[in-house]
């Protein structure tokens, strides 16, 4: 059995290293798996990417020319939006490889447009990463469900064009989806409900495999150690924040995780606890929340990602809408508990006062509630890091997920047999 994994690019992000990841477990089961992406970031002969130089500058490019659309839709929101009108990958690509099964990730920024799909003559598989297959062209549809219908003047690019692009793109999505051999792996409950739901593709098979990671990388670790070699103070209580150009990004919940800080600093937190976020770096004008804050910057490594959640006494994941909750279960490994919002794909992750807190969507007081509860009694907090990796070893381990994606792969091939 020969699987080939389609993704933008290998390691850069979270999607992009679920994706990798699976495809380097599969390997290690003795599986024949490759990789293809738009831009190479490691250096693993498994993953084949641009080779010359004018179609590494091409593919970087791509990006760029594939957002062009969006640039006429002046009030659009600043959100990831991907009309999917280039592409760099052929069919030619494909029969190259000769694989037996396409498993598709993340493929859009000029990867792969809808209409190529149809010519790779080859049972797919798509793990849903995002929303983005079955809408028209948004990654998180917010509050709108009009992917339940068919698009049109799309809230997230300001319109009131029925006949836009993301009209459009959903027209050429039904057109492109209708034959296809593709079989839907979403990485949570809430997700599949969605896509059970959407009007591309509530007629197809939908299955629910969790995201993973290797739980002898993100492992608990001493904090004092942790701390020690990411310097960062022994006698405070450390709340920790990630995520990607989160102040721009309303989905993340940057808007509701400021003022359930600034209400723990009004309740006496600020003296024993400091933050630390990782993702981004120091802003030119720091925020002045009554709480000392740390910055970490891009971390590129798991080994200093484990330390990172180590260090911590709780992980904030103040989202709106995510596909999984990759940061959460990757927290939970380390054995640091979570507080999120109960809300979309990190219901499959935060077990509400076992491992974690579910607080009431959208509420900052609740959210803050949640990490003073975790923060104030240290015999709860042992018993809340045992159960926070107990759930990541019993449900989300690469073992696990490759047992089930096999599983999924042999089913299919039989029945294309």
């Amino acid at each position: 059995m020969k699987i080939l994994h389609l993704s933008t690019d290998d390691i850069d992000g979270g999607a992009a290293r679920g994706a990798y990841w699976l495809h380097q477990a599969l390997i290690q089961a003795g599986v024949d798996s490759t990789m293809l992406v738009a831009q190479k970031k490691s250096d693993d002969f498994t993953v084949i990417g641009p080779e010359s130089k004018i179609q590494k500058a091409w593919n970087k490019i791509q990006p760029t020319l594939d957002g062009i659309p969006r640039v006429f839709f002046k009030k659009r929101l600043h959100t990831t939006f991907s009309p999917s009108w280039v592409s760099s990958v052929s069919d030619k690509h494909i029969k190259n490889i000769n694989p037996d099964i396409i498993n598709l990730h993340w493929i859009c920024h000029g990867f792969i447009k809808p209409e190529s799909l149809n010519h790779f003559d080859k049972p797919i598989v798509w793990t849903l990463r995002d929303m983005w297959t079955f809408t028209g062209g948004c990654h998180y549809s917010g509050s709108c469900e009009k992917y339940r219908i068919s698009c049109g003047a799309c809230p997230q690019l300001g319109s009131n064009i029925e006949n836009d692009i993301s009209r459009k793109l959903w027209q050429r999505k039904q057109k492109a989806w209708q034959n296809l051999n593709i079989t839907i792996v979403a990485l949570s409950y809430w997700l599949a409900e969605c896509a059970r739901e959407s009007s591309l593709l509530k007629n197809k098979r939908i299955e629910i495999i969790p995201n993973a990671l290797d739980e002898s990388k993100f492992k608990p670790i001493a904090k004092t150690t942790a701390r020690q070699i990411l310097n960062l103070p022994l006698d405070k209580k450390i709340i920790l924040f990630g995520a990607l150009n989160a102040v721009k990004d309303e989905r993340k919940g940057y808007q509701y995780l400021i003022p359930a800080l600034e209400k723990l600093a009004n309740n006496g937190f600020g003296e024993i606890t400091e933050i630390v976020i990782f993702g981004s770096s120091k802003p030119k004008e720091p925020l002045n929340l009554g709480i000392k804050i740390n910055y970490l910057g891009r971390l590129y490594d798991d080994a200093t990602l484990a330390l990172t959640y180590a260090s911590a006494d709780v992980t904030v994941t103040p989202s709106i809408q995510e596909a999984f909750g990759k940061t959460a279960m990757e927290s939970l490994a380390c054995g640091t508990p979570v507080v999120s919002f109960d809300s979309t794909g990190l219901k499959d992750i935060v077990d509400h006062k076992k491992n974690g807190y579910l607080a009431k969507c959208f509420s900052s007081d609740d959210l803050a509630n949640g990490i003073a509860w975790i923060l104030q009694d240290e015999w709860r907090w042992l018993e809340l890091s045992k159960k926070a990796r107990e759930k990541v070893v019993n449900s989300f381990t690469l073992k696990k997920q490759v047992d089930n994606y096999l599983k999924l792969y042999k089913d299919i091939l039989v029945k294309n047999t």
